[in-house]
């Protein structure tokens, strides 16, 4: 085990810090490249994560859209269903999904970085329907059983590889009945207001985030005409969320 993934399982396993519903997976190959060299700052780094990791931020962030999105994300979520969240979200996101699915659901959510499941994992440590996983969500198994695999604001975060390392794993896994919902950034119309500050900030922090902007998500996926692609778009373009059904 790498001593990144080491030290934060023996602090996790501390008295009192681990419960029943953490699961950290040993066969994780420790945290990505492009995570240490381009997000250590917002994702790694335990002062920023922990000042970053605040509902008021990610609204600022997404321009007040953010219960907008989430609640279009969790349209396509029954009570009841088993749930894969494929990377931690700032602020109240994952507690809200949880209460969501209700006490007859199931909740699994997935991150690459030890810091990140340490602190969905405070997160959720009142909900016993959750559980977290130290894992690539390019890698992780989907249990047979989850109803919908849920990536909300993950693409745009990883290299174009990346990304379909992480599409063509889990569409492989998807079978009739299951649906995957992307939610993420999108092309906005030529006269949003908002553009070239938005292309500016992908610039100068988004590195891999124009790539949504040029691009359908599906063509990042080898396999991605055994699927049907479902789209919709948000604040003048500039979000989208796609559902993603085996055909």
């Amino acid at each position: 085990m790498p001593d990144n993934i080491q030290n934060t399982f023996e602090d996790l396993t501390a008295p009192n810090k681990l419960t029943q519903r953490a699961r950290l997976s040993e066969t994780s190959q420790g945290t990505p490249m492009y995570l240490e060299q381009v997000y250590h700052w917002s994702y790694l780094n335990p002062r920023n994560v922990k000042w970053l990791d605040r509902e008021w931020i990610v609204k600022i962030i997404l321009w007040w859209q953010h219960a907008k999105l989430r609640h279009a994300a969790f349209s396509e979520i029954q009570t009841g269903d088993k749930v894969l969240q494929t990377a931690a979200v700032y602020g109240i996101f994952s507690p809200s999904l949880a209460e969501h699915l209700g006490s007859a659901g199931q909740l699994t959510v997935v991150d690459v970085a030890p810091i990140q499941v340490s602190i969905t994992l405070k997160k959720l440590s009142e909900y016993l329907n959750a559980t977290v996983v130290l894992s690539d969500a390019s890698q992780y198994q989907v249990c047979k059983d989850t109803t919908v695999i849920l990536s909300y604001f993950l693409l745009h975060e990883v290299p174009d590889d990346y990304k379909q390392k992480i599409l063509d794993n889990l569409l492989s896994q998807l079978s009739l009945g299951q649906k995957l919902v992307l939610v993420d950034y999108h092309k906005p119309h030529w006269a949003h207001p908002l553009k070239p500050l938005m292309s500016f900030i992908f610039n100068q922090f988004e590195p891999f985030a124009k790539s949504l902007w040029h691009s359908e998500i599906k063509v990042f996926s080898h396999i991605h005409n055994e699927f049907n692609w479902e789209k919709s778009t948000f604040f003048n373009g500039l979000y989208q969320k796609v559902v993603v059904t085996r055909k």
